[in-house]
């Protein structure tokens, strides 16, 4: 413990600096790899929901409407408690 505040945390294994930019590429590499999913899940929802949306709207207003109310109400409750519960302890 006495090492000093300079001492690094992790051990790399290399003893060699990398430069910023290298790091940086690193880091970008490994946080698109756990980003990437998700963002692609949110668009390609959102997507499904608008093209659904269009398609339901050429049978029917009463259609249209019943599928907005269990958009809104519905899927939305359900997410929340989902994420809801992704937090829970």
């Amino acid at each position: 413990m006495e090492k000093g505040l300079k001492e690094k945390l992790l051990e790399s294994g290399r003893e060699e600096e990398e430069s910023l930019g290298k790091k940086l590429w690193s880091e970008s590499k490994k946080l698109w790899i756990v980003a990437g999913p998700a963002i692609f899940t949110r668009f390609s929802t959102f997507g499904v929901t608008v093209i659904s949306q269009a398609f339901i709207g050429h049978i029917g207003a009463t259609e249209l409407a019943a599928f907005a109310l269990v958009q809104t109400v519905l899927l939305r409750f359900a997410n929340g408690i989902l994420l809801d519960q992704s937090g829970a302890y």
